[in-house]
Formats: structure tokens, sequence, C-alpha cells
């Protein structure tokens, strides 16, 4: 078994489900903690500040700080002020997408925007999808976090982002710029953060179609745990494997 330099760690499915805590995967950060390899939460969840993050992973008893996390809103802020600088934004999502945006300084706003970008939003009405489908016609770039069509949570599978954003595609007729896993866009700016090389890092997740696919599309060895939504029956059908699969975190040795 290969050793890896540094990790790409998924949260959904992999370190939590919703508020439960998977315990094989607390063991296994606060190991690489001990054995102080470096590793980055990397999550398609773009509701939360990195901050609100870490304070729900320490207390699940997983080292964590702010720092330790990358989240799919800090991607896109970080694709668009690169784009354009001083863009206006139409946003629909949540607090964690909004402070992204500001934090990146574009303004956020919901006349003659430059972008339409969208997110998980919980707080979904039709007036906020309205004035995003007139602006995406209007000329508006169509920008979206993460295409997750289901959300793991203790419930079981909700609605993710890619089935609100769904919405706003159809009516349009425009596919928006999607920047989450599996982007590789996503690992990339998450390399960067944790610094480390492809070759050394490892991608974490229980979500082929997203974690495991981003490690491929961005050139890393993924490893695929067994704990959320990909099952070993749905591996009999993918050509394109993961480099591991395990049944849970324990399984995985770190030296």
């Amino acid at each position: 078994m290969k050793q890896y330099a540094g990790y790409l760690i998924d949260l959904d499915g992999t370190v939590y489900n919703g508020t439960e805590k998977i315990d094989e995967a607390v063991t296994f950060v606060n190991h690489l903690k001990t054995k102080q390899i470096p590793y980055l939460f990397l999550t398609n969840n773009s509701t939360k500040h990195p901050s609100d993050v870490a304070k729900k992973l320490s207390e699940m008893g997983i080292p964590a700080t702010e720092q330790d996390v990358f989240t799919s809103s800090m991607a896109t802020a970080t694709y668009i002020a690169e784009e354009k600088t001083n863009a206006r934004v139409y946003a629909i999502g949540e607090e964690g997408l909004m402070l992204a945006l500001e934090q990146a300084g574009l303004t956020v706003t919901d006349h003659d925007v430059d972008y339409v970008v969208m997110g998980l939003a919980r707080n979904i009405t039709y007036e906020k999808l309205a004035i995003g489908a007139l602006a995406i016609r209007a000329g508006a770039k169509f920008v979206a976090t993460n295409g997750d069509v289901a959300l793991p949570t203790e419930r079981g599978l909700l609605p993710g982002a890619g089935s609100l954003i769904s919405v706003l595609s159809v009516t349009t007729g425009v596919t928006p710029k999607f920047i989450g896993k599996p982007e590789a866009i996503i690992v990339d700016q998450a390399l960067e953060v944790l610094g480390t090389d492809k070759q050394s890092t490892l991608m974490v997740g229980d979500n082929y179609h997203t974690d495991i696919m981003a490690g491929i599309n961005a050139g890393l060895d993924s490893l695929l745990v067994l704990s959320g939504v990909t099952t070993k029956a749905d591996l009999a059908t993918i050509t394109n494997k993961p480099s591991y699969v395990i049944n849970h975190l324990a399984e995985w040795k770190v030296e």
C-alpha cells in the first residue's frame, strides 16, 4: 500500500452522515494529525462557512481549524474572481456561498449581474429562480458550486444542489460551469492550499461520481470508502475504478 504525503478528505458520507459522526473516520483523522500528515477537508457543501464546518468537526472529536476546510463556495468565488475582477454576482445559496463571494471581493447584487451563481439553497423561492433565469437570459454567465443531486444526511439522501440547479438549467437551456467535485478545478485549488503535489496526494471519499471522479479527473490516486453513497453493487458497473476501495477508514493504514 502506497504512503501519501497529503490527503484531500470528503465530509458528507465520509467523515459524518448529517449530524452523526463516523467513528472510524474520527480515528483516521486523529492518526493523520499525530503523524503530522497534512490533510484538507474538501466538500461540495456550499452552505457553511469553513469556521462553522471546523467547529462541527471539532465537536465530533476531529482535529480541524478553519484553514483545514475548503468548500465548493470558496472554489467558486476564487474561480469567478480570477476570471473577472470586481464581478457583479447574483447568488442563490446560503451563508457559506454569500460569505465566500464577499471575501473574494465580488459584489453580490440582483442588478446588472455578470454571473448567476447557485449552490444548495434550502431557502429557495420561485422569485429567486425567476431573477436568476432572467439574468442568465440577459447574458449573465451561469456558474454552479456543484452538481450533487443527493445530499447524505442522518435522515437519508435529500435533494442536493444539483437537483435545484437543474431548474435554472432546464428553463434557460444553459448548462452551468460546475466548480465542485467531480471537476478538476476544485481539486487543483485545494492542492495549492494543502501544499502537496498530485503524485503524493490521495483523494478520499464515499461518492464515486463526485469524490473519486474528482481525483481521477485531476490526476490523483483515489480511495473509495463504502460508508456513504456508492455501494459495492455500484462498483460492479464502473469501468474506471478507484485506486483503492475499503469498507471504512479503519482499514486504511497510515505509517
